[in-house]
């Protein structure tokens, strides 16, 4: 293994002569505001190589973390020589970086749970300068359509932790499930957190599986989640989403409904015509849902969803005409708009930003909205050149719950074909947008819907490697070559293994990763391509 095997890419890599040997005599020296980094890098290095690693005020031979004023926000500085280490940050997570890059110099066992007696545990001598391209680095997990228990959870924020990523978007409600606990709404967890079955396979026709599917997160739960992530340095953004993909809402209150008419959480996939009602007491019902979700996140950043809302039961309900006219709007696209309008005030009042989905574009927002642009780049374009700021994340470059390759034992083959070198091609920032436009991109994220994916080892196969190809593009600076990343990728595997995430082979899927029998829902990308195109017909720039 060489140094240049560290995923993400650093902006720049010199190496020296010699090495720096771990050994009982190795202290970490921390100042009083990086002592939490260097607990956290004492419980990174101990497993596996038995050592102590005291903290220490000052030792001859150690690993000393720094903050260092002449870095920005999350760059640091690693340096190591025969007599010692340094990791200088512009801040903590800096730091914190640093030392995943430290992780990362050593063998691939420093990565295993139990003591391994026959590696000799050395850095290779090395300078090492290295800075985020951008703030925003990102995953959507769905946690709706299938739940991920807490423990896979904090595992899984291990892994963006390791790859640099910063932010973890939580999918938390949907028509499929309620995912977190709203002490005021019990229902909505009592009710609205299980579904009797699940629709089996991608394919509108597909059957269901006959086996109850559940869980949600306590408030204490959320808590432990939210504190976990950002002693890794990394922001939980929750999104609760509405008007639309709520019917696990409404199984739970019926009144939300259009038809106040009892529903179950829903069995089966895909856009459901199944929609809250807009009643000033349906508005204040999830200002309340809100205040709830904001007294848990600390995220500057509150997702609404508000994406893929049907508008017809509110075409054919007389009542919410009726709203329609007493509130002065042009139809229903300006319905949903004033809906979301009410939540993004509340949010702004609070002093967070909303966020959602590039449909939000069809009308109005405010100001400081953040607009998530995935119907390809369009929503970024457009989003930018009105003045919001944006998260791009193109469904064809980063949806990884996307088929990984034409071979017909993919599991599950839905949609495009989605490949690793698709994924590392990812650049956040439409070419056609100017200077002024381009600062608007905040940066990028992968996003991961869980219709097929029903369990924490599915999650791997789908995630990785397409998600180090991804965090590459969000931190790495200058010019990607996909042939200079796949050797550094082949050795960061060992490191995968070692964890034991059960990623996908460049051979394809292992026997026990098919899902032979069950039905796929794949698309030629000319296909997919004309279908996009029609979803953001509302939202392409004048």
């Amino acid at each position: 293994m060489t140094v240049f095997s560290i995923v993400p890419r650093p902006e720049s890599v010199q190496r020296g002569d010699g090495e720096f040997p771990l050994d009982a005599a190795t202290r970490i020296v921390a100042a009083e505001h990086l002592v939490p980094v260097a607990h956290w890098l004492q419980s990174a290095l101990r497993p596996a190589t038995g050592l102590a690693l005291p903290l220490a005020q000052d030792a001859d031979r150690a690993i000393t973390l720094v903050r260092s004023d002449d870095l920005g926000s999350e760059a640091y500085r690693l340096d190591c020589t025969p007599s010692g280490i340094t990791v200088a940050g512009g801040d903590p997570a800096g730091v914190f970086h640093g030392c995943q890059t430290l992780l990362q110099l050593l063998p691939p066992a420093v990565y295993r749970r139990a003591f391994v007696d026959d590696v000799q545990w050395a850095v290779p001598a090395v300078a090492i300068r290295d800075t985020p391209r951008f703030g925003w680095r990102g995953m959507m997990l769905d946690v709706a359509r299938h739940f991920m228990p807490k423990h896979d959870l904090l595992r899984l924020i291990d892994l963006l932790a390791m790859h640099r990523l910063n932010t973890l978007h939580l999918h938390l409600t949907d028509d499929q499930g309620w995912r977190v606990e709203i002490r005021r709404y019990p229902k909505l967890t009592e009710v609205g957190s299980w579904r009797h079955e699940s629709q089996l396979g991608a394919d509108p026709d597909a059957g269901n599986d006959g086996r109850p599917h559940g869980g949600f997160y306590t408030q204490d739960d959320i808590r432990e989640i939210v504190a976990y992530a950002a002693s890794r340095f990394i922001t939980v953004v929750p999104e609760i989403d509405v008007p639309g993909h709520t019917q696990a809402a409404i199984a739970a209150y019926p009144e939300l409904g259009v038809s106040g008419e009892p529903r179950e959480v829903s069995p089966r996939w895909g856009i459901n015509v199944n929609v809250l009602n807009t009643e000033d007491t349906t508005v204040e019902f999830f200002r309340g849902v809100f205040d709830e979700i904001m007294d848990l996140f600390p995220s500057q950043y509150i997702g609404v969803g508000g994406d893929e809302c049907p508008k017809e039961q509110w075409r054919v309900d007389e009542r919410t005409q009726a709203l329609i006219r007493e509130r002065s709007l042009a139809g229903e696209t300006e319905l949903q708009a004033w809906f979301i309008h009410q939540i993004g005030v509340h949010i702004s009042a609070r002093g967070r930003r909303m966020y959602g989905w590039d449909d939000l574009l069809e009308g109005d927002l405010p100001a400081d909205t953040v607009v998530a642009s995935w119907r390809g780049m369009t929503g970024a374009v457009t989003a930018a050149r009105k003045g919001y700021d944006v998260v791009s994340c193109p469904d064809d470059l980063v949806y990884l719950d996307y088929r990984q390759s034409e071979l017909p034992d993919e599991p599950i083959p839905f949609s495009i074909p989605l490949t690793l070198a698709d994924a590392y091609s990812f650049d956040p920032v439409p070419s056609d947008l100017g200077p002024d436009e381009a600062g608007r991109v905040l940066g990028g994220q992968a996003n991961l819907w869980t219709e097929n994916l029903d369990s924490p080892r599915t999650v791997d196969y789908f995630a990785f490697p397409r998600l180090c190809a991804i965090a590459e593009a969000l931190w790495s600076n200058g010019e990607r070559d996909f042939a200079e990343f796949e050797p550094r990728l082949e050795e960061h595997l060992h490191r995968l293994d070692a964890l034991g995430v059960e990623y996908r082979r460049r051979t394809g899927p292992m026997p026990w990763q098919t899902r032979p029998g069950i039905p796929g829902k794949p698309s030629e990308r000319a296909e997919w391509a004309a279908f996009i195109d029609g979803l953001v017909a509302n939202i392409r720039p004048s």
